[in-house]
C-alpha cells in the first residue's frame, strides 16, 4: 500500500509539472509567417483531416510542403488526424483548410497541451512506471526516486510541452519495447519499437541495439531450432506492423517513395542549425561546411557514425545481456547523436543544454526551474554524487586508469560543468554578442554541450566494452 501511495504521488506530480510548465509560452508563439512548432502539430491536423491520404506527402495546391509540410512517418500522421477529429468536434476553425493557418487562441492552446499529456499519460508514463517497478533493483525508495527522476525530466517536458513534439509517444513506445524485451516478451517488444520508428523516424538511433540483442539471443538459442522459430516469429511481428503502418502508401511505389524522401531529407545537408554535435562543432575549426561537397558530407558521417556503433554492437551480438542491451541503447543514441547526417538538436532532449531553442521560444524561466529541480531531485533521491566509487562508475575492468582518477576529480569535474552551464546561460541572457559574432553563445553552448555528451560516449564504451561476458548488473 506504501508503494501504491508513493508511485501514485509521483504520476500526480508529474503530471501537474507537466501541465503548468511553460503554460504562458510555446514554440512560435505570435511569430508569423511560420508560427513554429506549435503551428506545425497544428497544420498536420488540418492537412490530414481535410485531405485524401494520397496528398498528406505531397505538394499540392491544398499542401504546401514548404509550409510545414509533413515529415514524419506515418503513425505521426495517423495520430495528427486523430487529433483532428476531436479537434472538429470542438470547434471547427482549429483544422479549416487554408483558413485555420497561424490560429492562436487560450482554448486552442488549451487543446494542444492537452493532447500531449493524454500521449503522456496513454504511452509514456505507464511504461516508465512498468520499468522502474519491474527492471530496476533495489528498495521502494530508490525505484519511487528513480521514477520521480525521470518523470520530473526537464528535457521532454519543456520541449513537447513548448513545443507539442509529442516525444513522450515515440519514448514511450520504445520504453514499452525495453520492457518486452527485460521480461521476455520479444515479439510483444518488436512490436512496440516497431511503433516508435513508424512514429518518429529519431528512434533510428535505438534500432541497432533491438536488432543485435535480439539476433544474438536468438543465435544463442540454436538458429536450428527454438532459436529459429523465436526469430521467425520476431521478423513476422515486424513485417506486419510495418505493412500495416505503410498499407494506405503501398498501393503506388511513388506514394512510399515520396514519403521516404519526406521523412529523410538528405538534401537538407549536413547541418541541422547549431546543434551540439560533432560536426557543427569542428565546424569552428574547420570549415566542413566549405571544404566538403554535400555528397562528402553524407559519406563522412555515414563512415564515422558506422565505426562509432560497432565496437557496441558487435558486443552486444556476442553477449546478449539486458544489462548489455541497456548500455548499448546509451552508446548507439549517442553515437548517432554525435556523428550521423542531419541531426537535430531536439533529439538529444537535454533541457539544461538546448539553452538557445528554450530562450528562442520563452521558456527561460521553466529552463531554469525545472533544471534547478531536476538536478536536486538526482543528487537528493538517487544519491549520485555519493557514487563515484571504480565499482559504482563500473570501471573495475580499468583499474591502472580508475587508480589515476580519484572521486575528488569526478566531483570537481561535475560542479566545474556546473558552474560553466550556470555562466553560459547567464551569458546568454544579460549579455549582448560582439557585434561580429551574433552566433557566439549558441555556439559556445553547443561546443560546451558536445564535450559533454563526448565524454559520456566514450566512459559508457568503456562500461560496456570492459562489463566481463555473462556479468549482470543493474543500470
Amino acid at each position: 500500500m506504501e508503494t501504491c501511495t508513493l508511485v501514485s504521488m509521483s504520476i500526480l506530480l508529474g503530471v501537474l509539472v507537466r501541465w503548468g510548465v511553460s503554460f504562458n509560452s510555446y514554440s512560435g508563439a505570435g511569430k508569423p509567417p511560420m508560427f513554429g512548432d506549435y503551428e506545425a502539430q497544428r497544420h498536420w491536423q488540418e492537412v490530414t483531416y481535410n485531405l485524401p491520404i494520397q496528398e498528406w506527402y505531397f505538394n499540392t495546391t491544398d499542401n504546401d510542403l514548404n509550409y510545414w509540410g509533413l515529415d514524419y512517418p506515418p503513425l505521426t500522421a495517423f495520430h495528427s488526424l486523430l487529433c483532428a477529429h476531436v479537434a472538429k468536434l470542438i470547434n471547427p476553425e482549429w483544422v479549416k483548410l487554408l483558413g485555420s493557418r497561424g490560429y492562436e487562441s487560450p482554448a486552442h492552446k488549451l487543446f494542444m497541451r492537452a493532447t500531449v499529456l493524454a500521449a503522456d499519460l496513454l504511452v509514456y508514463i505507464p511504461a516508465v512506471v512498468l520499468y522502474c517497478c519491474y527492471l530496476t533493483n533495489g528498495s521502494t525508495n530508490k525505484k519511487v526516486g528513480t521514477l520521480l527522476c525521470i518523470l520530473l525530466y526537464p528535457g521532454l517536458i519543456l520541449i513537447d510541452y513548448g513545443h507539442f513534439q509529442y516525444n513522450g509517444l515515440s519514448l514511450g513506445l520504445t520504453l514499452w519495447g525495453v520492457l518486452g524485451l527485460g521480461l521476455g516478451w520479444d515479439a510483444l517488444g518488436s512490436l512496440a519499437f516497431s511503433l516508435a520508428l513508424n512514429y518518429k523516424q529519431m528512434e533510428l538511433y535505438h534500432a541497432l541495439p533491438f536488432f543485435c540483442y535480439l539476433l544474438g539471443k536468438c543465435a544463442r538459442q540454436g538458429l536450428t531450432g527454438r532459436g529459429l522459430f523465436s526469430l521467425v516469429k520476431i521478423a513476422v511481428t515486424v513485417l506486419v506492423t510495418f505493412a500495416l503502418c505503410w498499407l494506405p502508401f503501398l498501393s503506388d511505389p511513388e506514394q512510399a517513395l515520396q514519403v521516404l524522401r519526406r521523412i529523410f531529407p538528405v538534401a537538407r545537408g549536413l547541418f541541422e542549425d547549431k546543434v551540439a554535435n560533432a560536426w557543427c562543432s569542428l565546424n569552428v575549426l574547420i570549415k566542413i561546411r566549405s571544404i566538403l561537397s554535400s555528397d562528402s558530407q553524407f559519406y563522412l558521417s555515414f563512415a564515422v557514425t558506422l565505426l562509432a556503433i560497432t565496437p557496441s554492437s558487435l558486443k552486444l551480438l556476442k553477449t546478449p545481456t539486458f544489462w548489455q542491451f541497456k548500455l548499448a541503447l546509451v552508446n548507439s543514441s549517442l553515437a548517432f547523436f554525435l556523428f550521423s547526417y542531419q541531426v537535430h538538436e531536439k533529439s538529444i532532449l537535454l533541457a539544461a543544454l538546448m539553452l538557445p531553442l528554450l530562450l528562442k521560444d520563452g521558456l527561460l524561466m521553466p529552463y531554469a526551474v525545472t533544471s534547478l529541480a531536476f538536478l536536486v531531485l538526482s543528487t537528493h533521491l538517487l544519491s549520485a554524487l555519493e557514487r563515484c566509487t571504480e565499482a559504482q562508475l563500473r570501471l573495475e575492468g580499468y583499474r591502472r586508469l580508475a587508480a589515476w582518477l580519484p572521486a575528488w576529480l569526478f566531483l570537481s569535474q561535475f560542479y566545474s560543468s556546473l558552474v560553466l552551464m550556470v555562466g553560459l546561460s547567464v551569458a546568454s541572457v544579460a549579455l549582448p554578442p560582439p557585434a561580429g559574432l551574433p552566433d557566439l553563445f549558441p555556439v559556445l553552448v553547443s561546443t560546451f554541450s558536445f564535450l559533454h555528451f563526448l565524454g559520456t560516449f566514450i566512459y559508457f564504451n568503456i562500461v560496456q566494452l570492459s562489463t566481463p561476458q555473462g556479468k549482470q548488473k543493474t543500470l
